[in-house]
């Protein structure tokens, strides 16, 4: 995201945020500074606050607006893609292989035009998913990890953070197996966070910023629901 010149709060020590609903920055940028504890990245993600920020600069947390979203049992399965799903190529798995997953986007993105999921980042999550709050889905070809998903599950609100994928039609593999298992599960929705064409083709939705706070707030505070295998 953009960074113009803008005053923005800095975080403290203690693991709050400031009303992302009172947010002026055009990007969304919401605060600045704090950590990545699992307490101030599971509050983050309780108002709709995530991080996103250059490796070597300070932790910069965003709630853009308007906020990109798949609704599980919504979501368009485009014929070609629905044909190889059914071929049953691909052997998909739930929190196999976490660390392999994050580590697989973070090289991604690094042989495209950098990567945001530094080594600090992937720490956060990896104690993220230690706690049982982050997940992974991983996708094999002949035994092979060529595709995955990583997100946090908090309430009944999945917030999708990066895929990755080796092998065609892979990465799309894994966002349909997770749309399904979301679905299974109980969740509302998930966050994907901003638009882009790639996602547009399956029934990606943009909510307004207090559209999309009301409904993350109350899913967030909903019981867990669990994402299974």
């Amino acid at each position: 995201m953009s960074g113009a010149p803008f005053a923005v709060p800095v975080l403290g020590e203690a693991p709050v945020f400031p009303d992302p609903g009172a947010g002026r920055h055009p990007d969304g940028l919401i605060a600045v500074g704090g950590d990545l504890s699992r307490e101030r990245l599971l509050a983050g993600y309780r108002e709709g606050i995530f991080p996103w920020y250059e490796p070597g600069g300070p932790i910069l947390w965003w709630s853009p607006d308007p906020r990109a979203v798949l609704i599980p049992d919504a979501v368009h399965v485009p014929r070609r893609l629905e044909r190889t799903l059914r071929q049953g190529r691909f052997e998909v798995t739930v929190d196999r292989d976490f660390d392999a997953v994050i580590r697989a986007c973070a090289e991604t993105r690094e042989h495209a035009e950098g990567t945001w999921i530094t080594t600090e980042m992937q720490a956060a999550y990896n104690e993220l998913h230690r706690h049982g709050d982050a997940h992974s889905l991983e996708v094999r070809l002949d035994g092979r990890l060529v595709g995955g998903v990583y997100g946090v599950a908090v309430g009944r609100v999945f917030f999708a953070e990066s895929k990755f994928h080796h092998a065609r039609d892979a990465s799309k593999v894994a966002l349909i197996e997770l749309m399904r298992r979301l679905e299974t599960a109980g969740f509302l929705f998930c966050d994907c966070q901003l638009w882009n064409p790639h996602l547009e083709q399956f029934n990606l939705r943009l909510l307004d910023r207090p559209d999309f706070l009301r409904l993350v707030r109350h899913g967030t505070r909903e019981p867990a629901a669990k994402l299974e295998a």
